[in-house]
């Protein structure tokens, strides 16, 4: 099975399809302020700029460092990408090198896995189990909760650099007040100085001990111990062994690869404008990604694809698909998978998945039944939604299937979008401290202003 040129035949595809549709022009720096139509939930609002990342909708564009998805995938690997979101250009042979191997070393969290062993984890959601390993390789891995450790950074105010409602922003790029000291606190075994910049270790280990925990919970929920890290083994492999206790085959890896490529990051959502908006407040990287991996849970932004396995086996069969689509129409039901609120045409991480699942299936004989039903479903939709409407699969439609086809449980797919995302999460967070400013939004307050306080005595 050859994925490259599968992913070289979607590219194709989105090309011909969108031909049609508007190049973007390059963009300049931003003058602050500006002037941008926003909406309830600071929908449309520009927050900073950014290099890490950028979706184009209209043209079913995902491209990072200004790379598009598909060559990335193609061609690259998730160490490379990550690599490439952190540090602005693509590595070479020698970094490239240099990464995997602190990478290897970070996947040895062994001390967190004990704390997190101590805690009911088969008992609290994967996602809660997810957050509070972070915060134990917090614990473990930095000085921040040590007595003293913050002696040496004084905190400003309370509400700092909080902006009145009747004065107009300024633009200024960062916060009036700066601390001399760096943002992030040195791990416990790398120095001994409170005041390191030890950003991007930080970030490498979370790369690695995100997914190292990842796999851990399933084991735990699962009765089981954690299996060690090979260090023999990619990023990708090394996920599969550690669920699973088998080392993957080569299509396998491959796909996984591709699919962590597909959700390192992708654009200012919920949970990376989450993560952004604790970092912007100095505090630390593993509070920052716990931030992230909080709005992930939140059935409004993670969790699709289960609901989508869901309701493939609630079709059934392909010949039931047409019967099931018409009752959700008529009950106005959403239908997990479809749609996107960015994408006006087809989400290009759909456009790579659907063929890699399919692949995977072949594989799977218990897929077969649900992989047919999937294909008619997108058929079925696509042809009553996709030209008026410009419903496309997104990329939940197809993760799912891609991870249904590798034994992993569904329990676990948003943990598998956090492990990916903390790339990205971890990039953008290094990318706006460069010139940190504080969120600070303003609300439009709709409330009295001479309500009268009842004095002992007054009548009620």
């Amino acid at each position: 099975m050859d994925v490259t040129a599968i992913i070289e035949e979607a590219k194709a595809r989105a090309l011909a399809e969108t031909k049609d549709e508007p190049t973007p022009t390059p963009t300049t720096t931003v003058e602050w302020p500006l002037t941008c139509t926003v909406g309830p939930g600071l929908e449309g609002a520009i927050a900073c700029e950014t290099k890490v990342g950028y979706v184009n909708g209209q043209k079913g564009w995902l491209v990072y460092r200004g790379y598009n998805i598909f060559d990335l995938c193609a061609y690259s690997s998730f160490e490379e990408v990550s690599y490439l979101l952190l540090h602005g250009s693509l590595p070479s042979p020698a970094e490239l090198e240099a990464f995997n191997q602190k990478l290897s070393t970070y996947r040895d969290i062994s001390q967190t896995l004990r704390l997190l062993m101590n805690f009911p984890v088969e008992q609290i959601s994967p996602m809660a189990a997810l957050r509070l390993g972070i915060n134990l390789m917090r614990q473990k891995q930095t000085f921040r909760d040590y007595e003293g450790a913050l002696s040496d950074q004084a905190p400003i105010a309370s509400d700092e650099d909080s902006i009145p409602m009747e004065t107009l922003p300024k633009g200024d790029r960062e916060a009036i007040y700066q601390f001399d000291k760096p943002h992030f606190i040195a791990p416990m075994d790398t120095a001994s100085d409170l005041g390191s910049s030890t950003e991007l270790e930080s970030c490498y280990r979370l790369i690695s001990g995100v997914a190292v925990l990842t796999a851990a919970i399933v084991r735990i929920r699962q009765g089981k111990l954690p299996i060690e890290p090979r260090r023999d083994l990619s990023h990708a492999a090394n996920f599969l062994y550690m669920v699973t206790g088998e080392v993957p085959d080569d299509l396998q890896t491959r796909i996984m690869d591709v699919n962590l490529i597909l959700h390192a990051d992708h654009g200012m959502n919920a949970s990376t404008f989450s993560s952004m908006v604790v970092a912007s407040t100095l505090s630390d990287i593993y509070f920052s990604i716990g931030a992230g991996v909080a709005a992930l849970s939140g059935p409004l932004h993670g969790g699709a694809n289960e609901e989508v396995i869901k309701v493939l086996q609630e079709i059934g069969s392909p010949d039931r698909v047409e019967l099931w689509f018409d009752r959700a129409r008529k009950e106005k039901r959403k239908i997990p998978g479809f749609g996107h609120r960015v994408y006006k045409a087809y989400d290009p991480r759909a456009r790579i998945l659907g063929p890699l699942a399919e692949a995977l299936a072949q594989q799977n004989p218990k897929m077969t039944l649900l992989m047919k039903t999937a294909k008619k479903l997108e058929r079925t939709v696509v042809e009553s939604l996709g030209k008026e409407k410009k419903i496309f699969p997104n990329v939940d439609f197809y993760s799912g299937l891609v991870y249904k086809a590798l034994n992993l449980p569904s329990s676990i797919f948003t943990p598998i979008f956090a492990m990916s995302r903390v790339s990205g999460w971890t990039s953008r967070i290094i990318e706006y401290l460069e010139h940190n400013r504080i969120f600070r939004p303003r609300a439009i307050y709709t409330g009295d202003f001479y309500e009268d306080f009842p004095r002992q005595g007054d009548s009620k």
